[in-house]
């Protein structure tokens, strides 16, 4: 892996916690994730299975994790299974942990091969009642890919058809939204590695130059940081293409007095950061970009304070912005009290400007586990990113910080990035 080493002790209180949320008698299975195939001989870089890697540490394909509590012998309660190597492996592939590198990674002291995992769970399985299993639930799931995780829990509900079987995803959703201090470290790690490819690309960034090639500089940044990854698909939108929400595409030329929105964030150890700026290709905003950038920025200040302990997100996202959003587009010009007095529930006037959430949960995904309906707790990490988006002007621009709840309001885990506009200039133009 491209980052350090990471404290187990990590993954050991994680672990702890999690048993903690159990029945009594169950046991636990989790998967890594699949080596996703590409075509011919050819797959994907592998990217674990966030759970698993949040109570192992394992980063590494064909990983089992068990846990059981109530296990009759010390040695079972908790159990790795990895791939075990070979001469051929190890030509062609490269290094495999061994079981000691397992031991050191996880803190856990029973391991054994992966290929003796039916024969060990047939053992223990019916010391248990419940049998706790993974799938994804994540509001925005939307794959067809049939997992290890389904493919395990229809050969497990035919062999041991008896046992109650329990859903992982709640207990790991409340568990992964509130970060261990370790955590927060390794996010910190993130948001700085991002934080440098963005001054990068300020420094780069000039007319004519074509949207991929940011995408390069910032790529390069990450990966000569010990960044493993994007943490998703990075948007480099310049012009109309800033007002495509989750524009991808990336390959138009960056033109003379247009804008560029760019949402980006580098992963490090499989924990994302999530930016996002709005600058002037030129270097230099126009009055009416500033104005709107002012806009968004107002929002945004609005927002983050209702980031707070004991707000719900879903009443942050569609209630309690709604009217500060209404302001700033009546005094943009772009809607007006009349349409306001004339919008319906089901369509909104400051929808046409304003169409997403102002936040979002961050982690070990970038739209990460947890619930909008449970209060925000201290240690739960959030983005902040309020948009306004003018197809008729031809931009739109959108604004993005991480911010971490606290017991006495939240901390911005990115105030070290510019933000302002004159920062943004003064950047992008060496006036310092």
């Amino acid at each position: 892996m491209k980052y350090l080493p990471i404290n187990n002790q990590l993954f050991i209180d994680n672990r702890k916690k999690f048993k903690s949320h159990l029945k009594p008698k169950s046991l636990a299975i989790f998967n890594s994730n699949d080596c996703m195939p590409t075509n011919a001989d050819g797959v994907l870089q592998f990217r674990q299975n966030n759970d698993l890697f949040y109570l192992s540490g394992i980063d590494q394909e064909e990983t089992i994790l068990i846990i059981f509590p109530d296990a009759p012998k010390e040695e079972l309660k908790e159990i790795l299974f990895i791939t075990e190597t070979s001469e051929l492996i190890a030509i062609w592939e490269g290094h495999k942990l061994t079981k000691e590198q397992a031991t050191e990674i996880s803190g856990i002291s029973k391991i054994y091969w992966v290929s003796q995992f039916e024969n060990i769970l047939q053992q223990i399985i019916f010391e248990c009642e419940n049998l706790y299993l993974n799938t994804n639930e994540h509001i925005r799931s939307n794959s067809k890919v049939i997992t290890r995780d389904a493919r395990m829990i229809e050969k497990l509900k035919i062999d041991f058809p008896l046992h109650q079987y329990q859903r992982l995803a709640p207990i790991m959703n409340q568990l992964r939204a509130i970060k261990h201090s370790l955590e927060l470290e390794l996010m910190k790690k993130s948001i700085e590695i991002t934080e440098k490819a963005f001054k990068r690309v300020l420094k780069f960034i000039k007319p004519e130059i074509y949207e991929f090639e940011i995408e390069a500089e910032i790529t390069h940044e990450f990966i000569k940081n010990r960044g493993t990854r994007h943490a998703y698909s990075p948007i480099v939108a310049s012009g109309k293409n800033s007002n495509i929400l989750h524009y991808i595409e990336n390959n138009k030329i960056c033109k003379d007095g247009d804008l560029i929105l760019m949402d980006f964030g580098a992963e490090y150890a499989n924990y994302a950061a999530d930016l996002t700026r709005t600058i002037p290709v030129n270097g230099r905003f126009s009055d009416r970009q500033k104005q709107v950038y002012e806009s968004v920025l107002r929002i945004m200040d609005f927002a983050q304070k209702l980031l707070i302990k004991d707000n719900y997100l879903y009443q942050i996202n569609e209630n309690l912005i709604v009217n500060v959003v209404q302001d700033e587009l009546i005094h943009l010009g772009l809607i007006s009290q009349e349409d306001i007095e004339n919008q319906t529930k089901e369509k909104p006037a400051y929808k046409k400007y304003f169409m997403h959430g102002v936040s979002h949960f961050l982690g070990l995904d970038v739209h990460d586990v947890g619930s909008k309906y449970v209060k925000l707790e201290p240690g739960m990490v959030l983005t902040c990113e309020p948009g306004i988006y003018i197809k008729e002007e031809g931009f739109g621009i959108r604004l993005e910080n991480n911010i971490l709840i606290t017991e006495t309001g939240n901390i911005n885990l990115m105030e070290n990035i510019p933000l302002s506009w004159q920062e943004i200039e003064k950047w992008m133009n060496n006036e310092f």
